[in-house]
């Protein structure tokens, strides 16, 4: 169902964006465009540019940043984005945070039922999932690639996993905060919260 609700946030971002003035709201909506990892994709950008690893970006990086990405923004638009998330003035933004803004609003009906999914998942309880944890609650073998001897149990857990980790940091281990941006992806294209905890329930049968 996934690909569909993608397909639907990105014609409701592209729709959207004609009617926003605000330069945070459209910097979203354009990343929401290209899909629920399109927020992802911009981290990784960023993530290439950090030369010295600072997790910072300064103004040039910044724009340069979009330049890559190929966005839409001018420069007022960027400095005005910018300056929102220079919260002290600094000259450089923090660019974790400045994904997290990114990420669109939830609900707290929506984020618990996200955290309830990642708890079942995460079987030792220590906040972060790994393939371990998946062994017990997720089943490889039905997935095709195994049952047609491409992969092994652990590729699948794997690649599994890849769809929740930060794109620039893979690293087969999931954080909250990694699986919370990927639902926020999704839960952008889905208006109501029943329908997207019926669909997390189903999801992860809670």
């Amino acid at each position: 169902g996934t690909a569909r609700h993608d397909r639907e946030m990105a014609i409701q971002a592209k729709r959207n964006l004609t009617k926003t003035t605000d330069p945070v709201e459209r910097l979203r909506l354009q990343c929401l465009a290209r899909g629920s990892a399109g927020i992802k994709g911009l981290g990784r950008v960023f993530r290439i540019m950090d030369d010295d690893n600072s997790r910072t970006l300064d103004f040039k990086e910044f724009v340069k940043g979009l330049n890559d990405y190929a966005m839409m923004i001018d420069k007022e638009e960027a400095q005005e984005i910018f300056r929102i998330f220079d919260k002290d003035g600094s000259g450089t933004i923090d660019f974790d945070e400045f994904l997290v803004t990114l990420r669109p609003p939830m609900s707290n009906a929506r984020k618990e039922i996200i955290m309830q999914a990642f708890r079942k998942l995460d079987k030792t309880g220590d906040g972060i999932i790994t393939i371990e944890d998946l062994r017990g609650v997720y089943n490889a073998k039905h997935h095709p690639k195994y049952q047609n001897g491409d992969w092994t149990e652990d590729q699948v857990f794997r690649a599994f996993l890849d769809n929740f980790d930060s794109p620039y940091d893979k690293d087969g281990k999931v954080t909250t905060e990694e699986f919370m941006n990927y639902y926020a992806g999704v839960s952008a294209s889905i208006d109501t919260d029943v329908y997207f905890i019926v669909m997390m329930k189903n999801a992860w049968k809670l």
